[in-house]
């Protein structure tokens, strides 16, 4: 895991990533993995380049990181 984010809501994990997106899918896993090993309920999400729609996978959501900035 690449941050964590402490707020009056609570902690947040992020995974940053350039991209996730190859042929075989394993640079999504292999960024996946850290935040999918934690076990508790706070807010998990991957952050990248990537101009995809909001995604949950397993509950981590993957987000543009310029979208995430300018929110």
């Amino acid at each position: 895991m690449d941050f964590i984010a402490i707020g009056d809501e609570g902690e947040e994990y992020y995974q940053a990533a350039y991209t996730v997106v190859d042929a075989d899918g394993a640079t999504l896993r292999r960024e996946l993995a850290p935040l999918l090993s934690i076990k508790d309920h706070n807010p998990k999400y991957l952050l990248t380049m990537d101009n995809t729609p909001l995604t949950s996978h397993n509950g981590i959501k993957q987000i543009n990181v310029l979208n995430w900035l300018l929110k």
